[in-house]
């Protein structure tokens, strides 16, 4: 049976696998499904159409699958949906999703989301995504697998990130951010690309020089950039960073693509 703490309420309704181990002060919605081997460690709630995947563990104050704060949000029947081997620290607020992006907010597996993070309404985030403390995401905005984000950034709804990008701490991002590139800044602009965080995770060498010599055909001041984007397509095809690279650009979406300050600052 599921390890139930005396303080803790559970609304008829909650499914619960029978190793899940609940703490001090908890409160799980009716609708709310636990899998095996999650673990709540005091004064966390959950509502909503909420399901987290096994092995999870949340930590004290976060606030999970309550309503969201877009103002749209009209009491659809929206949901929420968690992987597995998540760590979710104290005081993170995940909403879920609205009628107007999908109805669902999703977040993969093996991500950390430390103190006080922030996923909006309709986010959908990918697998060994890290959000630093106080990072914090407008609704539907994309982030790929192994991004990782610094402490007190901001992302701007609608925004995708990358793939293995990474955004430095303090950083207002307003434009799409791509695949293995870095970005800081209060109006966060492209600084280069995420070689460490590459090397870390085996990329060969041939990939990273590729990665490297696309970059810097893409954001050179030769031509239109559009025009750069099909040469880069056709000397670094078969690439795979690259390919990343490109698939992404190409992409529908809603914002430009972030990019380096000029030779003038701007």
């Amino acid at each position: 049976m599921p390890q139930i703490h005396p303080t803790a309420i559970v609304m008829p309704g909650a499914t619960l696998a029978d190793d899940v181990v609940i703490g001090p002060y908890c409160v799980i919605g009716e609708h709310v499904v636990l899998g095996a081997g999650v673990s709540l460690k005091s004064h966390v709630v959950i509502d909503g159409r909420t399901t987290i995947g096994e092995a999870t563990r949340i930590f004290p104050f976060a606030s999970i699958g309550l309503e969201t704060q877009d103002l749209k949000y009209a009491g659809e029947p929206s949901s929420l949906e968690i992987g597995h081997d998540n760590t979710i620290r104290e005081h993170v607020t995940i909403n879920p999703g609205t009628e107007g992006g999908g109805m669902v907010t999703r977040l993969g597996n093996h991500c950390l989301l430390m103190v006080g993070a922030h996923v909006a309404h309709d986010c959908q985030i990918g697998d060994h995504v890290i959000l630093v403390n106080n990072a914090t995401l407008g609704g539907h905005v994309v982030i790929e697998d192994y991004a990782i984000l610094g402490g007190l950034s901001a992302v701007h709804q609608f925004v995708r990130i990358g793939r293995h990008a990474m955004i430095g701490g303090m950083s207002g991002v307003e434009r799409d951010v791509i695949p293995y590139g870095l970005v800081m800044g209060d109006r966060a602009r492209l600084t280069g690309l995420n070689i460490i965080g590459m090397q870390r995770r085996g990329f060969s060498k041939g990939e990273i020089q590729g990665l490297r010599s696309a970059y810097q055909c893409l954001f050179s001041d030769d031509g239109t950039f559009n025009d750069r984007v099909n040469e880069a397509a056709g000397r670094f095809a078969g690439i795979g960073p690259v390919d990343d690279l490109i698939a992404f650009i190409r992409a529908d979406s809603s914002r430009a693509i972030c990019q380096p300050k000029g030779p003038n600052g701007t």
